[in-house]
């Protein structure tokens, strides 16, 4: 017989509409905490929830404390990743235009002008990112 949970889980939501949110949500760690927390709403304890879903308990109890305090909000996860960008938007916004004065950059040459413009330093790797996020930022 396992011992009683030390923090109990808060009904922010009804359990169909658990269900409901399971099967709508896009975003794969939010439906991981999800089922963690309807594990929970079923009486599993935060081990057995914990198990279920393949997190560690500590990780179970910060998940619960979050939806106690926050409900469906604190689930989301609230990281960006990566460090910040070592160029502003407004330097961005400038090497896009000094991008347009002709086709067919290499990234190469793209990396030299970031270096000669804005005194920044970026691997190709990056450049290509950067390239990439531009492209895709119309």
């Amino acid at each position: 017989m396992s011992k009683p949970e030390q923090i109990p889980i808060t009904r922010h939501l009804s359990y169909d509409k658990l269900v409901q949110m399971i099967k709508a949500e896009k975003n794969c760690r939010v439906v991981q905490r999800l089922i963690f927390i309807k594990a929970r709403y079923e009486g599993k304890s935060v081990k057995e929830a914990s198990n279920i879903v393949g997190i560690s308990r500590s990780n179970g109890n910060l998940w619960q404390q979050r939806w106690n305090s926050q409900g469906y909000e604190g689930l989301i996860p609230k990281f960006r990743g990566g460090s910040p960008s070592k160029l502003s938007d407004f330097q961005k916004t400038q090497l896009k235009e000094m991008l347009k004065e002709r086709d067919n950059w290499l990234a190469r040459e793209v990396q030299d002008l970031i270096l000669q413009e804005f005194s920044v330093e970026y691997s190709l790797k990056q450049v290509w990112v950067i390239l990439q996020n531009l492209k895709n930022n119309k």
